[in-house]
């Protein structure tokens, strides 16, 4: 029977998730100097989660030490939302993992085809398909596949990574915004009226309000 502690020393699954993880950040130019820093932490949020979940818990070991007493299963180590959802914890985070594979996937299937692709000043501005709803699907992929980590076996690295990483891609997707303006002008502008940057609008009455908070 399968056990949490079962699970650590396993090195490589270490790797395996590591690797399968961070394969995910191919769906972005991740060799722009302006992506590196937020693709960077995207890969060490991976290295972290694959470490803890497969190879030693370091943050239970550090608390245990820190506060002289063994630390319960759900608090920086194991399942994260065990003790009040039992293993239904662990299938809701991987509903939030895989919506955000899928949007990382569709917005490289239409941004690839029509923008990364061409030479430079060349490429469509693209608003169609996953872009009709938010201008940036393949960041908030990414936030959600992390995030749905997190609700699986989140760790003490996990925790200070994530904010650490919502706010980079919060940075670089104003700059890309910024970029998007320049090069297409006031269609860009048109197009950010009605869309989120991270999550879809609603559209009340004619006006439209975005769901994650931002508007311009």
């Amino acid at each position: 029977m399968e056990t949490t502690a079962s699970h650590f020393g396993q090195w490589g699954l270490v790797l395996f998730w590591t690797l399968l993880g961070s394969i995910f950040i191919a769906f972005v130019p991740f060799y722009k100097k302006s992506q590196r820093k937020p693709a960077s932490v995207y890969i060490a949020f991976m290295v972290a989660m694959a470490f803890e979940m497969f190879g030693i818990p370091m943050s239970m070991y550090i608390l245990a030490w820190v506060f002289g007493n063994k630390i319960p299963e759900g608090i920086f180590w194991g399942h994260t939302l065990v003790e009040q959802f039992g293993h239904l914890g662990m299938y809701i985070g991987t509903v939030f993992a895989m919506l955000g594979i899928v949007l990382v996937v569709l917005g490289w299937k239409e941004v690839y085809k029509r923008y990364w692709s061409k030479e430079k000043g060349q490429g469509e501005l693209v608003t169609n398909g996953i872009y009709n709803f938010i201008r940036h699907p393949q960041y908030t992929g990414f936030m959600l596949i992390t995030f749905g980590m997190l609700l699986d076996w989140a760790t003490l690295p996990m925790l200070i990574m994530w904010p650490v990483m919502a706010m980079l891609y919060y940075r670089l997707a104003r700059r890309e915004e910024r970029e998007m303006e320049t090069e297409f002008g006031v269609a860009y502008i048109k197009y950010k009226q009605h869309t989120g940057m991270f999550l879809p609008s609603i559209h009340v009455s004619g006006i439209t309000a975005p769901i994650d908070g931002y508007t311009e």
